[in-house]
């Protein structure tokens, strides 16, 4: 038997499984009531009381529960604030860059994408497709590799030599077309370009016959913190013109990241 943070003793993992479902039951329970009291969640769950009570216990010295003013009652505490914030920041990132993703679409034609950095890929978090996009290929939530994708350069340009590194050094230089650059070397050389231009591009480095434009959207204390990317097939968004829109998309990342509370040019 081993000791459950959540419950009290089980005698194998299943119990330690139930326990925190009943904790997360307790949550959504004050969730949605605001204020239970210990006999009231111990009902609702299908437990002695005195569960109820070690269950509340465990939430409440973790700070996600706390005892209303009524004795006897209790409520979600502040903790549950802690918890959501990484979560938030996302959705607030999404939500005020949404308006002006498909503002971009519409200009540019082609689906525009926001990513951010997820351990060593970039994850898409929208999507918005361009009337002139052609493909149904939906991006949200796939990871993709950063040093062949547009918005996985512009995030790493923008890290310190060390994390930069490490993240390149841990997703490897994978060959995906003939076109992925596979030299470390030559890799830097461009994230420097991406610097310095406030842009950056692949063509065909992902997939053939498929190329993109990113730039960096900075949050209110200026750290990048996502990428903004239009992407279309090669034979409609050339390299050329991938550079002739390169002002487009790094007026459109200034616009979101002012939106985040960003005030400086970057």
């Amino acid at each position: 038997m081993g000791n459950d943070p959540l419950g009290g003793r089980t005698a194998d993992s299943s119990g330690g499984v139930q326990s925190v479902d009943r904790a997360i039951t307790i949550l959504e329970i004050l969730s949605e009531r605001r204020e239970a009291g210990v006999s009231e969640i111990a009902q609702e769950i299908a437990v002695h009381k005195s569960t109820a009570f070690r269950l509340l216990g465990a939430l409440e010295s973790r700070g996600l529960v706390e005892q209303a003013e009524e004795r006897g009652k209790y409520r979600l505490s502040f903790g549950i604030i802690r918890l959501a914030g990484g979560v938030a920041s996302r959705l607030d990132l999404t939500q005020q860059s949404r308006p002006v993703c498909r503002r971009l679409a519409e200009e540019i034609g082609e689906t525009v994408n926001i990513a951010v950095l997820r351990s060593h890929y970039a994850v898409n978090l929208d999507q918005v497709r361009g009337p002139a996009a052609v493909t149904t290929h939906n991006w949200v939530g796939e990871l993709t590799p950063l040093h062949a994708t547009s918005s996985g350069k512009v995030l790493l340009a923008h890290l310190d030599d060390l994390h930069r590194t490490r993240l390149v050094t841990a997703g490897g230089l994978t060959p995906y077309t003939p076109k992925t650059i596979t030299s470390a070397e030559t890799l830097e050389k461009q994230l420097l370009q991406a610097r310095e231009r406030g842009y950056a591009v692949t063509v065909e480095e992902y997939e053939i016959g498929l190329n993109a434009v990113a730039a960096p959207i900075r949050s209110h204390d200026g750290e990048i913190v996502a990428a903004v990317s239009a992407s279309g097939p090669a034979y409609r968004f050339s390299e050329e013109r991938l550079h002739e829109l390169a002002p487009v998309m790094i007026a459109g990342a200034l616009n979101i990241s002012h939106r985040l509370g960003h005030t400086e040019r970057a």
